[in-house]
């Protein structure tokens, strides 16, 4: 295929969809434009756990847990520990490795573009990942009256949601002065069709959206916009998605997810039906390698119907 298609990702539900479309379409016409809202400087290292979660699992390295590389050991973590540091966020050595090594070259004024295609070649891994932006975004959430950095949300205050207490507000800091790169848009102008990944809407996807000019080119784009519910049977499959649809005032449905994502897209892959767009309903479970190729291969011919 000579235009790439694009799949803009945040999550665990993106990577799959991404290393299903690798199946479907191969390396060369793969583009994966990830969020970095979730990115945390930690331990002497940059982490961005969105595009290194797309770049294990297109190379087939992603630990069974979820996340980090398979069979990576923990002895940095076990380390700190033991001289009394406060581990609250856990990476695996060879994790840690990559972070150190991004840190590395940003400090030596390489693009987060360019340290991330090192990284992605360093690993051997097929198609293209782009981070969102070069500019720092990120990711705040208000819970309990109080902000809280995105990872330290999901981690430290992980009893918020647990406990029942509702997100009380979201922001996406530095997004409006973010500009997306030039590979980011060079690959939504000459894409043949792009896919918004089940990922959660308001804090996955939602600031990659928040670039007012990166939402500006989605909008104009030539290529038809095509969202994958994250929703399988009305319910969510993993992560807070729930708790943050309900702070936008939006049901937890294709509605829901539909108008969440109003102007943007051209179309719905759920196995819900809205009146608010055309959809495809079909699964969208994507718990093995075959079903990920599937609803790759149906996303894609659904997104080609629209143009």
């Amino acid at each position: 295929m000579s235009n790439p298609v694009v799949v803009l990702a945040g999550g665990t539900g993106g990577a799959k969809l991404a290393r299903g479309m690798l199946d479907v379409v191969g390396a060369e016409s793969l583009t994966v434009i990830a969020n970095t809202g979730d990115d945390i400087e930690i331990y002497g290292a940059y982490v961005s756990p969105d595009p290194d979660l797309v770049t294990f699992w297109l190379g087939d390295r992603i630990d069974d847990r979820g996340w980090g590389l398979a069979g990576d050991t923990f002895h940095v973590m076990e380390g700190l520990r033991a001289i009394g540091i406060d581990v609250w966020f856990n990476l695996g050595d060879q994790d840690l490795a990559i972070g150190i090594e991004r840190a590395r070259r940003l400090q030596t004024g390489e693009r987060l573009t360019d340290a991330h295609r090192a990284i992605a070649t360093a690993l051997n891994t097929p198609g293209t990942v782009l981070p969102m932006a070069d500019a720092p975004v990120r990711t705040r959430v208000m819970a309990r009256d109080e902000w809280w950095p995105f990872q330290e949300y999901m981690i430290r205050a992980a009893g918020a949601t647990d406990a029942g207490d509702p997100v009380q507000d979201v922001d996406f800091h530095g997004a409006r002065a973010a500009r997306p790169t030039a590979e980011v848009l060079h690959a939504i102008a000459t894409a043949q069709a792009i896919l918004i990944g089940p990922s959660n809407p308001v804090v996955s996807i939602g600031p990659i959206l928040a670039i007012p000019t990166l939402q500006d080119a989605l909008q104009n784009a030539p290529a038809p916009v095509v969202a994958v519910s994250p929703l399988v049977g009305g319910e969510v499959v993993k992560g807070p998605t729930a708790a943050f649809m309900g702070f936008t005032g939006l049901p937890l449905s294709s509605a829901g997810i539909a108008a969440y994502y109003d102007g943007v897209i051209d179309g719905l892959v759920a196995d819900e039906r809205t009146d608010r767009v055309p959809v495809l309903e079909t699964d969208v479970l994507m718990a093995t390698p075959e079903a990920r190729r599937t609803v790759a291969e149906q996303a894609l011919r659904f997104a080609l119907t629209l143009s």
